[in-house]
């Protein structure tokens, strides 16, 4: 099905399940532990043994020896992989560093071995006697050391580098009110709950993985370019995914390893990163230095409006396009950005749940925050003013469908803003100065191919298999609702299956496109399923209606179950997004509210409520969706005040890799979270009219909280995260 003219009325619109706030259908196994994740797959294969691998301990260099001869001796060591006799292999394009690594060391804990042993602990044990010498190598580990020698890198998936609207330099020189201001936001690194972990099984020459992954489609390609095998002979399932936030897009040295391992054996091999070894064996998000110029009327309107970053990658690598929100959110003629990226010999940089817009917002909503203040306006009042309904870029290019001043609007109402003090630190509760501040979020709305197979049975029973995955977003759910709307059937009546490369190739979980790009799929499956069920009973596919189980046409109906047969019915069909993507500018759009206690002592600072309003399109369940928000605005709150991968810049890695030194927020830290769903449809998203809301949420977040620190105590820190440290020598005295 092609979707290139804006949606008409169809079955979605009967709102009689899709809409509605629905339970997880996964949540009963996963509640009782019988959902099964990649390590826990005990059963799908016989005679398991485990793999342990062993990270490089230098961030650059070369392996100049590698002797393993002690760990083979060990007890119940089964093999030993190295790049020495591994084979020949390739590395897939859309990685950055090599998967196994050596005789050159990319970066710290690079995968340069692994050891298979019949248990966990030989391995581990094992692994600790695999001896190896190394020549250091120079690296650079500091962003604003390397930042003079980066570079604008290629045009990529965020776009073009930089771009340019008017005279921005121009008119910022002649700006009545200017602002000139540079921000910085540290690395950050994905901890999902369940580790990269695979188990890899060969029968012949043909590839059977169990993993955790969140684009089932990308991780057969990935490995065929790796092992060197073909696609047609890589089976790979992820049924069940324990959080990935971006980590998980692409394979790891998890998959390849347990692959390498099981060969090297004639066994199958199950492995799984240490919580350790994800912090500096996967990616991150890179740190950034923005740069952001603002210049407005003295009754407030945008007249030039530049944004600079930069980050840093390994050769190969690419940039964090932290500008790409600017060129979309606020109108303004004359305008500017530009991205630069420097080489680090850092672990990977990549995506982290919302990429680009997160980093960005962190830095744009304070400056604007800044310049509200310097214009003497209230900053919903000033961004509602600088509001547009076209690209600012292309100015010939609407936007499908934007609420932003909805969304500041009631967002603002809900949170009760007019009871901001807008002078700084003037309320207090004790021994709390207590603030306000808020922010805009932006998220550009995408869509991608995606396709599903939907078949019903003897019994009326829909099943869709789709190769779609759930990081724990609710993907289950949502398809099932999809598959129920469009058949006429009750929810408990639809069963669903993800996550096998056998299946259909769906969008896959990422960039917040997946459950609308998804269920646009299955709708697209379902469509083609009714016409095949018309078409059987004679019937006009055109006019047949499908509820309660039946198909009716005129005065005849026909259930389901007896349309199906003993023999059932299938259809297959994807959804392929046309060009209205370019004809209409689209994205998504909310606003973060945040009140924040700052200790008159210390300089402690508590979160007291957080509040927003989101324009998202139609929400498919607004259950699931404000769970999503909610996690969201949480990992938005660590991002401001606690989370920071610090680098030790004489040996180029993370310190703190771990949970007991990587600080992220706990239920304690956010006591209230309000969230509100605009009520919208976007008929040029998709047939679903949905949009994705999962990246929205973060978006804005961390600078909602940093501007509410501001109005609290006075005190501005442009350099995330907001630790005590960076404020307490500046507050105001404590009489």
């Amino acid at each position: 099905m092609k979707f290139d003219t804006p949606a008409t009325t169809n079955p979605i619109d009967q709102l009689k399940v899709i809409g509605k706030a629905h339970d997880r259908i996964d949540g009963p196994l996963k509640t009782s532990g019988r959902a099964p994740y990649a390590y826990e797959r005990h059963d799908v294969v016989p005679n398991q043994a485990y793999g342990f691998i062993v990270g490089a301990a230098i961030a650059t260099g070369r392996i100049t020896r590698i002797d393993t001869a002690e760990a083979l001796a060990a007890p119940g060591v089964l093999a030993v992989v190295t790049h020495e006799n591994a084979g020949k292999l390739g590395k897939a394009g859309a990685i950055t560093a090599h998967l196994l690594g050596g005789p050159q060391v990319e970066h710290y804990d690079q995968a340069i071995a692994v050891v298979v042993a019949e248990s966990f602990e030989q391995a581990r044990a094992a692994a600790k006697l695999v001896r190896v010498d190394y020549t250091r190598g120079t690296g650079a580990y500091d962003l604003a050391e390397a930042k003079a020698s980066a570079i604008k890198p290629k045009d990529g998936w965020g776009g073009a580098s930089d771009t340019a609207v008017g005279d921005f330099a121009g008119a910022f020189a002649k700006a009545a009110v200017k602002l000139d201001a540079t921000y910085t936001t540290p690395d950050q690194c994905h901890s999902s709950m369940e580790p990269h972990a695979s188990i890899a099984a060969w029968d012949g020459n043909k590839l059977t993985l169990w993993t955790s992954n969140q684009m089932i489609a990308w991780a057969v390609r990935d490995l065929s370019e790796t092992l060197l095998i073909p696609k047609e002979d890589i089976h790979v399932m992820s049924p069940f995914i324990g959080g990935g936030f971006g980590s998980k897009l692409w394979i790891r040295s998890d998959a390849v390893l347990a692959a390498l391992g099981a060969r090297a054996a004639g066994r199958p091999v199950k492995l799984a990163l240490a919580r350790p070894q994800m912090f500096n064996n996967t990616t991150h998000r890179p740190a950034t230095i923005q740069r952001i110029r603002i210049g407005a009327t003295r009754k407030g309107k945008i007249t030039a409006i530049g944004h600079e970053g930069w980050s840093g990658d390994l050769p190969g690598g690419g940039p964090e396009t932290a500008v790409n929100q600017t060129r979309l959110l606020y109108a303004g003629a004359n305008r500017m950005t530009a991205t630069r990226l420097a080489v680090l010999n850092l672990p990977e940089g990549n995506a982290m749940r919302a990429p680009g817009e997160a980093p960005g917002l962190m830095a744009l909503e304070i400056a604007m925050d800044e310049m509200a203040e310097r214009l003497k306006l209230d900053p919903v009042e000033f961004r509602i003013l600088n509001d547009t309904q076209v690209d600012p870029e292309n100015p010939g290019t609407p936007f499908s469908h934007r609420n932003l001043i909805g969304c500041l609007r009631t967002g603002a109402e809900r949170f009760g803003w007019d009871k901001r003090n807008p002078k700084p630190a003037q309320v207090t509760d004790g021994r709390w100065l207590v603030g306000m501040g808020m922010a805009a979020a932006f998220r550009g709305n995408l869509t991608t191919k995606s396709g599903a197979r939907v078949g019903i049975d003897k019994k009326g029973v829909v099943t869709v298999a789709t190769d779609m995955t759930d990081i724990g977003t609710g993907s289950y759910t949502i398809i099932a609702q999809t598959a129920a709307e469009m058949m006429g059937v009750p929810i408990d009546k639809v069963v669903v299956l993800l996550g096998d490369s056998s299946f259909p190739v769906s969008a896959g979980s990422g960039g917040q496109w997946g459950a609308n790009s998804s269920t646009a799929g299955v709708y697209a499956a379902c469509h083609a399923l009714r016409t095949a069920i018309a078409r059987k009973l004679g019937m006009d596919p055109d006019t047949a209606t499908f509820a309660d189980g039946k198909v009716k046409s005129g005065k005849r109906s026909v259930s389901l179950a007896e349309a199906a047969g003993d023999a059932g019915l299938s259809a297959e069909d994807s959804i392929e997004f046309g060009d209205l993507a370019k004809t209409y500018a689209q994205a998504t759009f909310g606003a973060h509210f945040a009140e924040v206690g700052v200790d008159r002592a210390t300089g402690e600072m508590r979160i007291r409520r957080m509040s927003g309003a989101f324009a998202a399109g139609r929400i498919l369940n607004p259950k699931s969706a404000r769970s999503q928000v909610i996690g969201a605005m949480t990992m938005g709150a660590g991002a401001a005040l606690m989370e920071e991968a610090v680098v030790d810049p004489r040996f180029g890695y993370f310190v703190n890799h771990d949970l007991a030194g990587y600080e992220v927020p706990v239920h304690a830290d956010i006591p209230h979270q309000d969230v509100f769903f605009m009520d919208e449809v976007d008929d040029k998203s998709s047939p679903m009219k949905a949009k994705g809301v999962g990246e929205l949420g973060i978006c804005g977040v961390a600078a909602a909280i940093a501007n509410a620190v501001y109005n609290a105590c006075g005190v501005r820190v442009r350099d995330y995260p907001i630790t005590l440290d960076k404020v307490i020598g500046k507050l105001p005295p404590y009489v």
